[in-house]
């Protein structure tokens, strides 16, 4: 058994013996920590918050691809540190947030690399073996009667904001975002057709003028190194900057329990550096630009408690990109969600989708099929609070786009704890 699996299990035992000796319920406690044993609280008190994660993945291929009996890159995990501060409430600058976010990973490689060769990637979580990395440091100002908001800083580009509850900007989705707790194909957390940058220096203009319309527009350095600071490659040589915009509606939906949320977003995006497609070797183009849509709505709603989200929902994704500069070169996937599908499991939660990538003719040398597809079901139970254990399955047709590659079938098994 893997060293980091009985570390986690020693300390999450050492946890539960310490709530027992202070007499709490650690199998209700929202977190395993129950917010640090307190501390949450006093922090909250002068504006910050603090949350810690960690997700363990165990994937194994047991049908096609390049091999079923390589172990290595099978079980691979991640931590996520993030701590908020609303500077109103902690320096008295009205509208004003900062935000410091850090994470790990662990397994030098992944599934992908030695036994799958999937062109998407089957685990979106897997980031190498890295101790800590701080992959954003941002500052963000309210204004306008908070219907501006203006981000700066280190950013994850597609990290976003919120418009009724619903994520957008950019490539946001409800029911296909967060690779720890939805989908973890890489098809099924963000189109492929954007090539969103690492996370590195920027800003972001987000834009609320009216509770169901917004418009945004972002410029991140298209170089960006998530390990550096990023002023390395921000502003010496060239000074590559990617550009998106998207604008969207969300509306909510009228049934017998009440509002069902939505959002129909539609973006373009530019990016200026010279590249091509993986079979010309010779001529790079610059200027890069590609359009995409995203959709999700909830369509049944369980009940009518405004706070609880149990029912289903659908989403779909598309996306374009230039066939001389790009491999992938167009895109679609779609699926649904269903919380609290099962009696008295009320927070468990099942998704199942499916996404196709479409090649570029002017690498069919590289890909000698015309179209990646990936299907992918799990079923998140949270066992607990804090707690949740999700097995799934993906199948992948084609993997790689080498129509001589056997079809791949992955069995995998997520954990996340929250701290």
């Amino acid at each position: 058994m893997s060293k980091k699996v009985l570390l986690i299990a020693g300390i999450t035992l050492c946890v539960a013996a310490i709530s027992q000796v202070k007499g709490q319920d650690i199998w209700e406690q929202e977190t395993l920590t129950n917010g640090f044993w307190g501390l949450n609280d006093s922090l909250a008190a002068s504006g910050i918050e603090v949350g810690f994660g960690l997700t363990n993945i165990y994937q194994l291929n047991v049908n096609g691809g390049t091999s079923t009996h390589n172990h290595q890159g099978r079980h691979t995990g991640s931590y996520d540190l993030g701590i908020g501060a609303d500077l109103q409430q902690l320096l008295g600058i009205e509208g004003a947030t900062f935000y410091v976010h850090t994470t790990g990973s662990w397994s030098k490689t992944n599934i992908d690399a030695t036994s799958v060769a999937s062109a998407f990637g089957v685990n979106r979580d897997a980031g190498g073996k890295r101790s800590m990395d701080v992959t954003e440091v941002w500052y963000e100002q309210a204004l306008l009667d908070d219907t501006l908001r203006i981000r700066l800083g280190k950013l994850d580009i597609d990290g976003g904001f919120e418009c009724r509850g619903c994520p957008v900007s950019f490539d946001g989705s409800s029911f296909a975002n967060d690779q720890t707790g939805q989908f973890l194909n890489s098809a099924l957390v963000n189109n492929p057709t954007i090539p969103f940058p690492d996370k590195g220096l920027g800003v972001v203009f987000y834009w609320n003028p009216i509770e169901w319309w917004y418009a945004s527009v972002g410029a991140i350095d298209a170089q960006a190194d998530a390990r550096e600071t990023g002023f390395n490659t921000a502003f010496k040589d060239q000074d590559y900057f990617f550009f998106v915009f998207e604008t969207g509606i969300a509306p909510l939906l009228d049934s017998a329990n009440g509002p069902m949320p939505g959002a129909y977003r539609v973006g373009v995006w530019n990016d200026p550096q010279p590249k091509t497609n993986s079979d010309n070797t010779g001529k790079n183009y610059r200027d890069d630009v590609g359009a995409y849509l995203s959709l999700d709505q909830m369509f049944r709603k369980e009940n009518s408690d405004p706070e609880d989200s149990q029912g289903t929902g659908a989403f779909f994704r598309y996306g374009y990109a230039n066939s001389e500069k790009n491999n992938i070169t167009g895109f679609w996937s779609f699926g649904l969600q269903c919380t609290g599908l099962v009696d008295d499991r009320d927070g468990d939660v099942l998704g199942v989708g499916y996404a196709n990538g479409i090649f570029s003719n002017n690498a069919s040398t590289t890909y000698t099929d015309d179209n990646e597809d990936v299907l992918e079901v799990y079923y998140n139970a949270q066992v607990t609070p804090w707690l949740n254990l999700s097995p799934m399955v993906q199948y992948v047709a084609d993997p790689g786009g080498n129509d001589t590659a056997k079809d791949a079938t992955i069995f995998g098994l997520r954990a996340q704890w929250t701290f």
